[in-house]
């Protein structure tokens, strides 16, 4: 083997996985006396940690620890693999009913004739119905951008258009060659 070889071989040692759940369960309970409930939500008192593992042990179950910084701390006999089974169902379950608020955006331009309009304004009121913010911008090119008022009042005209699904949230401001606002969906 060549010497520069070998100062570069690295060793592969055993690393402990850290997981993020701190739960301390059956040996793991580092107490001496523990407060115990059983399966049944029965309070079995202030018991020596041995006794209660024996206790869990005799039901073939777990026993975890709730609540650690209670004097006693907590611990509570249980299947700890079907808890954490439930646990992550409800995750599951709360993160489905999260609501998420997009930003939509419908890009105008000054001249944008009327049959336009009523498609980009149609599609600002389906975002609004569907929960999203929609963000409304006018485009301006050239010299069309001396003169803002053009902008203004077709986003004064959407955001007229739009009152029953949306109220406005950011009234229109000038940003270089764009003018736009944000249009909220109202709380149901």
């Amino acid at each position: 083997m060549c010497s520069s070889f070998k100062k570069n071989v690295v060793s592969f040692t055993r690393r402990c996985v850290i997981s993020k759940d701190t739960t301390n369960i059956n040996q793991a309970i580092r107490a001496s006396e523990v407060r115990v409930i059983d399966d049944e939500n029965n309070q079995l008192g202030v018991m020596a940690l041995n006794a209660a593992l024996q206790a869990a042990d005799e039901q073939g179950l777990d026993l975890v620890e709730v609540s650690p910084t209670a004097k006693p701390p907590v611990c509570r006999i249980m299947d700890y693999g079907k808890y954490k089974y439930q646990q992550s169902k409800r995750a599951a379950e709360a993160k489905k009913k999260q609501v998420r608020v997009e930003l939509k955006e419908v890009k105008l331009r000054p001249k944008t004739d009327d049959h336009d309009y009523q498609f980009k304004v149609r599609n600002a009121m389906r975002f609004l119905g569907e929960g999203n913010k929609v963000k409304v911008t006018i485009m301006f090119r050239g010299r069309e951008v001396t003169h803002p008022e053009f902008g203004r009042r077709i986003l004064e005209r959407v955001s007229i258009d739009c009152k029953e699904l949306g109220q406005v949230e950011s009234r229109p401001n000038m940003s270089g060659r764009f003018m736009s606002m944000v249009i909220s969906p109202l709380k149901k």
